[in-house]
């Protein structure tokens, strides 16, 4: 009668123990990147009562409970937010922590640092690759991804313009049309590069000239210095005929600039993009529909942002972006084996496979989504459902600890 006892009691501790394994999966039903856990029951060995081989076994309770992690996809939610990542499918974040450990994560809450650290919401220091003079090398070593805060992007002198426009074709002889481009020069001033073209007598034909402000180039004299002139012309259906896309771009130096930046040597005016003209002659107003340049000033760095990918970019203010990180992601193939320790990080178990780590969408890994988080995979109805069920549970195995009293009671009083 007293094994009764023990094998209630067992039972009252599993339940108590699985209770606190739902409350805890409920606890965190709003936590990014949290994984539920289940609970799995084992009964306890069995004793045989009586002289026959196993005629009558009795168990005697049910041991510890083992408490398994369910590593399934959450529900992706964007936030808008630009330092937030999830990951759709196999593969965790690897982060450090203070003391130089290696943990793994779901979470996708981060944010960066004083330092330029990128860093976890709770400070762990986010693993990848952070590019090194522009070049990021992902076959490299792990370490912590480092935006430099506060610093400027160099300026690029500009090395190729172009404009693409359309020129009237019902325009006289001596008919004007003048377009601006900014180019940079080599210490980021920028400077206007007009390009102006006369409609020539002969049919098809304009004449065009490129000028810079005299004062930008140190010639306060002349308003206007002529940088390159010559034509272009157009065949019957208005598509540009010379020069052809295989003569190569019209180019021109700027020397002398008053700023003391550096010459410009073979400035590349393109009038093709590949095999298509970007000049036209059709009757109809002319026109510019866009104009681009590959220069640029000096840029401050303004906000920082995780891609699709998991590259983090670097926006600067003149609205360039550049990649300075990789982060990277750990694949393995076990992860119930893992062993939370808090803060949504996990670290190696003893049975812990080891990680396959790489960037995201390769080797089986999943793919890292910007400016989202992964949701908790606790749901609570499934939840409140155990609840109930070990309740019932708990309640039962209290009655056969009380009824098992009464009877031991009854059996002493026997005696009397």
């Amino acid at each position: 009668m007293f094994s009764t006892f023990s094998t209630a009691l067992s039972a009252l501790s599993a339940d108590t123990t699985a209770i606190s394994v739902v409350g805890n999966n409920l606890a965190n039903l709003n936590t990014p990147g949290f994984k539920d856990s289940t609970v799995s029951f084992y009964d306890m060995v069995t004793q045989s009562m009586g002289t026959g081989l196993g005629e009558t076994q009795v168990g005697c309770g049910v041991g510890p409970p083992i408490t398994i992690q369910q590593f399934t996809q959450g529900t992706i939610q964007p936030t808008g937010s630009p330092l937030d990542a999830a990951i759709q499918g196999d593969g965790f974040f690897v982060v450090q922590d203070s003391s130089g450990g290696t943990l793994y994560t779901r979470g996708g809450s981060f944010e960066v640092d004083q330092s330029g650290n990128l860093t976890t919401a709770t400070g762990e220091m986010v693993q990848g690759w952070t590019s090194t003079d522009g070049v990021l090398n992902t076959n490299g070593p792990l370490g912590t991804i480092t935006i430099p805060p506060g610093t400027l992007t160099p300026p690029k002198a500009t090395g190729t313009m172009s404009v693409n426009l359309n020129l009237d074709a019902a325009g006289a002889t001596g008919d004007q049309f003048s377009t601006p481009v900014t180019i940079y020069d080599s210490l980021g001033t920028s400077h206007v590069v007009t390009v102006t073209f006369t409609k020539d007598a002969t049919a098809g034909q304009w004449d065009y000239t490129a000028t810079i402000p005299g004062a930008d180039v140190g010639d306060a004299t002349d308003a206007s210095k002529q940088l390159a002139t010559g034509s272009v012309t157009f065949d019957s259906n208005g598509n540009l005929a010379t020069p052809t896309a295989g003569d190569g771009p019209i180019s021109f130096d700027i020397t002398g600039f008053a700023d003391g930046a550096s010459d410009i040597t073979g400035l590349h005016w393109q009038l093709y993009n590949g095999t298509s003209p970007q000049l036209t002659q059709f009757a109809q107003p002319s026109a510019v529909a866009a104009s681009t340049q590959d220069g640029s000033a000096a840029g401050q760095l303004t906000s920082v942002g995780i891609l699709n990918g998991g590259q983090v970019v670097a926006q600067y203010s003149t609205g360039q972006q550049v990649v300075v990180g990789q982060m990277a992601l750990a694949s393995i193939l076990n992860p119930e084996s893992l062993v939370a320790v808090g803060d949504n990080d996990y670290q190696l178990g003893a049975a812990s496979a080891t990680p396959a780590i790489g960037v995201a969408a390769t080797g089986g890994r999943g793919q890292v989504t910007g400016s989202a988080v992964e949701a908790s995979t606790v749901d609570i109805a499934t939840e409140f459902t155990n609840l109930i069920i070990l309740q019932r549970s708990y309640e039962a195995n209290s009655k056969v600890v009380t009824t098992t009293d009464q009877l031991s009671q009854d059996t002493i009083n026997l005696k009397t």
